[in-house]
């Protein structure tokens, strides 16, 4: 039974969220430059089965795609040709640094852990297989 595999792409930064084997929880897993991101998911993919990959897609409050589209659209590109047996679905990343920063808060992060970047992506990308998981009913 393979793991959901999530990812918040950014420029600077991408965030990485998996579930468990089981599929019922989404919990954050790193933070990673996306020059070396491809690197990473073949290295977490020879050591844990990985069914599918959930990639946060921007969207504006219209429905328009956002302009980081221009940016992620590749990447899928890239994810697609060099991990072929494994679908890639798109789940709408709309809000979720502002949610990953008042869970934060909620969880009592100090200022400072609030402030780093990487966490705010990591959690990101919790939110976002966190929400595919519940739309599909998982």
């Amino acid at each position: 039974m393979g793991r959901i595999l999530a990812i918040d792409y950014g420029k600077k930064r991408a965030g990485l969220a998996v579930t468990d084997p089981m599929k019922m929880i989404a919990n954050g897993l790193e933070t990673v430059h996306p020059n070396s991101l491809l690197q990473y998911l073949k290295e977490y993919c020879r050591r844990e089965p990985v069914e599918l990959f959930v990639v946060g897609y921007p969207r504006q409050m219209n429905n328009a795609d956002s302009e980081a589209v221009e940016y992620i659209k590749p990447f899928i590109k890239k994810l697609d040709q060099t991990f072929p047996d494994i679908p890639v679905e798109l789940e709408d990343e709309r809000f979720t640094s502002k949610m990953a920063q008042a869970s934060m808060i909620q969880g009592g992060m100090k200022k400072k852990q609030r402030q780093d970047k990487s966490n705010i992506d990591r959690i990101s990308a919790t939110i976002i297989l966190q929400s595919y998981l519940e739309r599909k009913n998982i």
